[in-house]
């Protein structure tokens, strides 16, 4: 059987007739250039454009990827450093010994207070931020932050912990604002390159049909937040293989804990001072935070190496030409969206849930009745349920959008309704299968309207013009949800929950609400999106296919010559006559284009 020959045949090799090929013409090295350098007889445009856009999907799968393990990576250091280090300098031992009368409680009181407080700014300048630097580089620029945040560990002072925490808390808005663009976008290019042909067929300046991304945001949705909520379990290896070596059993350490649970009041109240029974090597902790460290450069350096840009540079050029005042505007002006009103309370308790599974059932419930030592394995159990409650969101491929969401919100209002009832008993073990339970639980419903809640902006909002903005505003809710979580930190367990409750409530029935206003037809308001004015004279604008125009000039043109055919001249030479646009030196002369005769 004979072999069969190869695709692309080799320039200038012989042909089956010898030195001559069959129509007679020498081949070898005197055969005529368009021989050697024409196209080939048996090349296949279809087959090389459909491995192209093969190709193009794969990348932005790595891209999805990448940005999803850089999101694990850099939360997982962020929330395990946080946690052994407030530990640390809890012990009462730990800060005499080491830091002597630094006040490091103080330090860390204001630590706090920068990360909780400053995004609350955070609406007025992440949208200029994301247009400035841009989807990706934004992205860079935040994980780069919070790896700074990681390096000021090594010498903890005032004047290293708390600016650090205060540049990280204003980078916590644009990276999720720029993660939650990011995989909108991924999912957008993921549908041009699949449907090709047809974009071929209507022509590439006709938008895709609205919603026909919705599938693959989905997915990269599940794929995104199944690899963020396992942070939560990487955050918990230094206490594991570290920290826990060190803790005092709950015996010592919940020994004046009187209540817990809905009795409780504030955070640990009673909890003893002192809860390392030697403690940690200097050299021990260095290397642990070096490990830290290393991981949280290796974040730096997927987000810098593997993910590939959201945008067109083109497109990125005509983002940033509406005006930084009206890029500024832009989020206050969405407002008036009533989808988006509708959609607050829920922004809201997305923020409020996250930080009751952490401190609320984490504290109150978790450590004040099993101890210290075993918050590491209760955090898991919610990461691992929040993970695969994201996987689970696929089903939303065949179910109504609002199922994952509104079976999130019933999960949590079964859950909160049932701890109002429950006190757990301070140094009793025979209960942990419940809370280990109660987490898991609470990491499924965290799971389902975190993925639930991103997908669904994404796909009320699909033109690139808004995502930033509308993904700004929802993290800008969530942050100022965890602000007032901080502000009420000392609040009894009873009111916690009657807010946490009133908040889920008014969630799901404004959500319901709009999805009615939807479906009875009424058309949201939305603000115009001002046209690029460009101030430079650019290859990309002189071309006469701009695939990156709108509708409306396309319709109207660029202008009064834009039905005017430009005669074609000599290479290297401008058309002349009045529609040609002036230079750079003509405008600083204030001439509207050629010299007037």
């Amino acid at each position: 059987m004979e072999a069969d020959p190869p695709l692309y045949p080799v320039a200038g090799a012989a042909g089956p007739l010898g030195d001559e090929d069959r129509f007679g013409v020498p081949d070898g090295p005197e055969a005529p250039l368009d021989e050697l350098v024409g196209a080939y007889p048996n090349y296949n445009e279809e087959e090389e454009e459909r491995r192209y856009y093969r190709r193009k999907r794969l990348g932005v799968v790595k891209n999805v990827l990448a940005a999803s393990a850089a999101g694990m990576l850099t939360y997982g250091v962020y929330l395990g450093l946080l946690e052994m280090q407030l530990i640390l300098h809890y012990d009462e031992t730990y800060r005499e010994v080491k830091y002597g009368n630094m006040g490091l409680p103080d330090i860390d009181s204001k630590m706090l207070m920068g990360i909780n407080v400053t995004p609350i700014a955070a609406l007025l300048y992440t949208p200029v931020l994301i247009r400035f630097f841009g989807t990706k580089w934004m992205m860079f620029l935040a994980v780069g932050i919070y790896a700074l945040f990681v390096s000021t560990n090594y010498w903890e002072r005032y004047y290293t912990l708390v600016p650090s925490a205060v540049a990280l808390g204003m980078a916590i808005v644009p990276l999720w604002a720029s993660m939650g663009n990011y995989i909108t976008r991924m999912s957008q290019k993921y549908y041009e390159y699949s449907h090709y042909k047809e974009q071929d067929e209507q022509g590439a300046r006709q938008r895709p049909p609205r919603g026909s991304h919705a599938p693959y945001l989905l997915v990269f949705q599940a794929i995104f937040y199944s690899f963020f909520h396992l942070s939560f379990a990487c955050a918990q290896l230094p206490m594991i293989y570290f920290l826990d070596f060190y803790l005092y059993d709950l015996n010592h350490t919940l020994y004046n804990v009187q209540s817990c649970g809905t009795k409780s009041h504030g955070i640990l109240t009673g909890f003893n001072k002192t809860v390392l029974r030697t403690l940690p090597r200097s050299r021990n902790l260095i290397a642990v935070e070096s490990v830290l460290m290393a991981v949280a450069f290796l974040a730096m350096l997927v987000v810098l190496g593997l993910c590939g840009a959201a945008y067109r540079p083109t497109e990125e050029i005509d983002l940033r030409s509406v005006g930084w005042g009206n890029i500024f505007q832009l989020p206050f002006k969405h407002m008036r969206d009533f989808r988006l009103r509708h959609l607050v309370p829920f922004f809201i308790y997305s923020g409020f849930e996250v930080l009751f599974a952490c401190t609320g059932i984490g504290l109150s419930y978790g450590v004040c009745s099993v101890g210290l030592e075993r918050l590491a394995y209760l955090l898991i159990a919610y990461s691992l349920g929040a993970s695969a409650a994201s996987v689970l969101g696929l089903l939303g491929l065949w179910l109504p959008r609002s199922v994952p969401l509104v079976a999130g919100v019933g999960l949590h209002l079964l859950l909160t309704f049932s701890l109002f009832f429950w006190a757990p008993v301070p140094r009793v073990l025979k209960h942990s299968w419940i809370l280990y339970a109660v987490a898991a639980l609470w990491g499924v419903g965290s799971g389902l309207n975190k993925m639930g809640l991103s997908t669904l902006l994404g796909i009320l909002y699909e033109d690139k013009e808004r995502q930033d903005f509308i993904f700004t505003i929802y993290h800008w809710w969530q942050a100022v949800a965890i602000f007032v979580v901080y502000l009420g930190s000392s609040l009894p367990m009873k009111v916690k929950l009657a807010v946490l409750l009133v908040t889920l409530v008014a969630a799901v029935t404004s959500y319901l609400w709009m999805e009615q206003k939807l479906r009875q037809g009424l058309t949201p308001r939305q603000p115009r999106i001002p046209r690029p004015q460009h101030k430079v004279r650019g290859y990309r604008y002189l071309e006469e296919d701009n695939s990156d125009e709108s509708d409306t000039e396309s319709k109207h043109g660029q202008g009064d010559c834009a039905e005017e055919e430009v005669p074609a001249g000599p290479v290297g030479t401008e058309p002349a006559g009045p529609c040609r646009r002036p230079c750079p030196y003509e405008q600083a002369l204030g001439s509207d284009g050629p010299e007037e005769q």
